[in-house]
């Protein structure tokens, strides 16, 4: 994987961190405008409401610097084949289709749950798109996992990983953790991949 940056994937990089910069000096003072909020909770007065823009900005705020770490290191190890792949502009199209794919999965998940509602941030609803396509356009790529370290062709490494989110999502595991958005963005990205290739080029 080259080490070289494409320039969206290092502006994508350069926003994410900047942003959880701010939000390690102002607290949460960017979660109730920004973060992804149920439609239900504006029937919680203390609660913020749902807002149109949080179905893209929810995906540059991120839960802590372990949460960001690993959204980052896929979005460096994953964003620049595809981006040369796609080419700068689609590429943006398509991270940011995956990112409000994954808001809308996640939006009707909590409307169909009766609990207060909690906020969803994170970069991985994109993060998991990103994995989806490099997975279609190098299958047989081989990819060293960090825990296990254990090699496996792209495709193999993206279906179980799809696989594990859906188990874990439908079985209530992993509390904390959005499975259902990540599996929105891999859908959110499929589609649009089979769109651009069946309805006009990509280039």
């Amino acid at each position: 994987m080259s080490l070289s940056l494409a320039p969206v994937t290092r502006a994508l990089l350069i926003a994410n961190v900047g942003i959880f910069i701010v939000q390690m000096l102002t607290g949460d003072l960017l979660i109730g405008p920004f973060a992804l909020w149920p439609v239900a909770s504006a029937q919680y007065p203390t609660a913020p409401g749902f807002e149109a823009w949080q179905l893209l900005s929810y995906g540059f705020l991120h839960g802590g610097l372990n949460h960001l770490f690993f959204n980052m290191l896929a979005l460096y190890m994953f964003g620049t084949e595809v981006e040369r792949l796609l080419g700068s502009k689609h590429y943006l199209t398509y991270y940011l289709v995956c990112v409000i794919g994954a808001a809308a999965a996640q939006l009707v998940v909590m409307g169909a749950m009766d609990q207060p509602p909690v906020p969803t941030v994170g970069a991985s609803g994109g993060v998991f798109g990103l994995l989806l396509a490099f997975g279609i356009a190098y299958p047989q790529r081989r990819i060293m996992l960090l825990f296990p370290p254990i090699p496996m062709p792209a495709w193999l490494f993206v279906t179980l990983y799809g696989l594990l989110e859906l188990y874990l999502g439908v079985t209530g595991s992993g509390a904390g953790v959005a499975h259902f958005a990540h599996l929105g963005g891999m859908a959110a990205g499929y589609a649009l991949l089979v769109y651009w290739r069946h309805g006009r080029p990509v280039r």
